[in-house]
């Protein structure tokens, strides 16, 4: 459950601590570590004379020592492969095992050359790799950090790839063309392809419990850029290596918890996913040997465990002048080693699921994936974490929510489309969601267009950009026509963003068309009226044609995730949390008790870049749809009084300063 790496330079076999690295493996309470062995470059003496070993390696075995230290501890030991590139000799030798484009030059990254995931290198190369070091050491399994070679925007030409395709290869990246996207799946394939031969040489040469096991990202998009699929590895996982290092300010630190809630989805939530949480100071710019301000790494991993990710420290090399991140893990790590059994074996507590799916991303997202598809999801997370609503991503239609949010899916296979219309909650869906076939063609008829009551135009208005001043083409509002859908002294709420034009009966929102917003004397509705709805309400539908998620996500105006989170309150909501602040509740149910967590994100909220400083808050008072007579808190340490009234038990929580646990028995 608690993980290690020093990620080794090749500077490092000459200046090794071992015993002070050992020590710290014993301060921060780990369970689990990952030494670099080979690959780009070999940390042993490999037998395989191509093989790239590192610079002041001489005749020594780093990785066999540090290895065999680790099992002399009882740790569990992975270890580290970096693949798809390799050094100029190799090349030399064999440049047909390398990726190249179309004028048949090889792809290069600096100064390595990048292999070709279909070839003998990965078939024939790095296995034989896999097996020698297996044979020295007997590691009890292998993870490798950059396996899945070229991305989707590089097409390889190589001979390999020419065979193995079929037919000829798409001229270019092109979502109009038929043969690209059929590349696409068949990349997919190639990547799986990878995973299963390397799983089979590993358990061959060290027994059924010796797995290869694929470091991945957390997010959707950049997992479909490095053409993995989420959905197949999480089936052949039983392990995910999680090297999700930092936080992107765009989706902040609670797209941690976001991706772990999305991931156990797939894997099930007694699947461990350890994640690579970097002490060196990762983000934008990156240090490699500059420490993480620790408010920053903490924050970071906290969010994981929200979500049911387990820690992973990481550093850069074994030496540094920055001797300030090693301060940063042991009393994190402490603290989970302590509280460790309230953190895995449990199942969460949600009535909203968000769908998702990663075949949208790549068909309908195409060169935009994050504007098309990752803008309105994440408006959806962001709104509902600000309403402390609990909710759960999802790729399947469940009867288990009362609410399903569909946040411009525009890739729905037919299987999900007749899912959708059978399914009895609530159903909440935006943007082009269901437009699109599986390979992201427009569909003849819009199969949900019946099912929200409303008929699609086929045409869109406002794109939310801006030109100038004077030309400021997103100064559009939407006007209210059903107050139970924002309750406030106001009739109209900003908007500025695009519209998909339907047809439909008393819309409950309405769209007002842009108007000059300089000079002054010209800024006034000239159709402050009209009936192009942008919100459509049915008994138990909701469809936003306005893209009020994608620009939540993009500009968090206050009025656009109260709308959000008002479409999916309903009275079988199991929390309540009340209290100035923003909190990412996560609730779970394990055996008879429930455990809550909630993490202050209000954290530096003027302030871009690094974390410095914790702002506590509180208090707040906490209600719960649960039975319990006992409410204890894991940060603070402290039996809180448990109050019970009307179904709901409450309790209170005076300050919270990065997270507190509650856990009600």
């Amino acid at each position: 459950m608690r993980w290690a790496q020093t990620n080794l330079t090749e500077k490092d076999p000459a200046r090794y601590d071992a015993e002070w690295w050992r020590q710290h493996w014993r301060r921060t309470k780990i369970q689990g570590v990952i030494v670099n062995a080979g690959g780009i470059v070999a940390y042993y003496p490999s037998k395989f004379e191509l093989q790239h070993r590192a610079e002041y390696l001489g005749d020594r075995d780093l990785y066999g020592e540090i290895a065999k230290l680790a099992q002399e501890d009882g740790l569990t030991v992975l270890a580290r492969m970096d693949s798809n590139r390799a050094h100029q000799p190799l090349y030399d030798a064999h440049p047909d095992w390398f990726a190249i484009d179309a004028d048949g030059n090889p792809y290069r990254a600096g100064q390595l050359y990048v292999a070709c995931v279909t070839g003998p290198y990965y078939k024939d190369f790095l296995t034989g790799i896999l097996e020698e070091i297996i044979e020295r050491t007997g590691p009890d399994g292998l993870t490798d950090n950059s396996w899945s070679g070229l991305g989707r925007d590089s097409i390889c030409y190589c001979p390999n790839c020419r065979d193995s395709f079929g037919q000829d290869l798409p001229k270019s990246p092109d979502w109009t063309d038929p043969v690209y996207r059929q590349w696409i799946r068949w990349s997919y394939d190639q990547r799986l392809a990878v995973w299963d031969l390397n799983n089979e040489v590993t358990r061959r040469a060290g027994g059924p419990d010796c797995l290869w096991i694929g470091m991945n990202g957390g997010e959707v998009v950049a997992q479909s850029k490095r053409l993995r699929d989420d959905v197949a590895i999480c089936k052949r996982a039983s392990i995910f290596m999680l090297d999700s290092q930092w936080r992107h300010e765009e989706s902040g630190f609670q797209a941690n918890a976001d991706s772990g809630k999305r991931l156990h989805g797939l894997l099930g939530w007694d699947t461990l996913i350890p994640e690579s949480t970097a002490m060196y100071d990762a983000g934008v710019p990156t240090f490699r040997l500059g420490s993480k301000p620790e408010p920053e790494a903490r924050m970071w991993a906290i969010e994981g465990w929200a979500g049911g990710i387990q820690p992973w420290w990481h550093h850069i090399g074994s030496v540094h002048d920055d001797r300030r991140q090693y301060a940063t893990a042991q009393p994190l790590f402490e603290w989970h080693q302590a509280n460790e059994e309230f953190l895995v074996d449990r199942e969460p507590v949600a009535t909203v699921g968000l769908l998702w799916s990663q075949r949208s991303v790549d068909f309908h997202g195409k060169d935009e994936p994050e504007t098309v598809s990752q803008l309105p999801y994440r408006g959806w997370v962001d709104a509902l974490v600000r309403a402390r609503i609990p909710y759960l991503p999802t790729t399947e239609v469940d009867d288990r929510f009362d609410v399903i949010v569909v946040p411009n899916v525009g890739v729905l296979t037919d299987e999900q489309i007749a899912q959708l219309q059978a399914y009895s909650g609530r159903l909440v869906v935006t943007g082009e969601s269901g437009l699109y076939d599986e390979w992201g063609d427009r569909r003849d008829d819009w199969a949900l267009g019946d099912l929200l009551g409303v008929r699609h135009t086929g045409k869109r208005l406002g794109d939310g950009t801006v030109t100038d001043w004077e030309n400021y083409d997103s100064h559009s509002y939407l006007r209210i026509e059903d107050r139970s859908v924002f309750d406030g002294d106001t009739d109209v709420l900003p908007f500025g963003g695009q519209l998909e034009v339907v047809e439909a009966d008393k819309p409950a929102l309405t769209w007002i068309p842009p108007f000059p917003i300089y000079p002054p004397e010209k800024s006034w509705m000239e159709e402050p009226r009209g009936d192009t709805p942008a919100l459509v309400l049915g008994e138990r539908t909701a469809y936003l044609a306005a893209d009020l998620d994608r620009q939540y996500a993009k500009h968090h105006h206050p009025d656009h995730g109260k709308v959000l989170a008002n479409l999916v309150r309903h009275d079988g909501n199991p929390l309540r949390v009340d209290g100035a602040g923003v909190l990412d509740c996560q609730l779970y149910k394990q055996g008879d008790r429930h455990v809550l967590h909630l993490v202050n994100l209000d954290q530096g909220g003027a302030w871009r870049g690094r974390l410095e400083e914790f702002t506590p808050a509180g208090p707040f008072t906490v209600s719960l749809r649960v039975t319990g007579s006992r409410a204890r808190l894991l940060v603070s340490g402290d039996e809180v009084e448990v109050k019970e009234q009307d179904g709901w038990i409450t309790v209170e929580v005076d300050r919270i300063t990065d997270h507190e646990v509650v856990v009600v028995s």
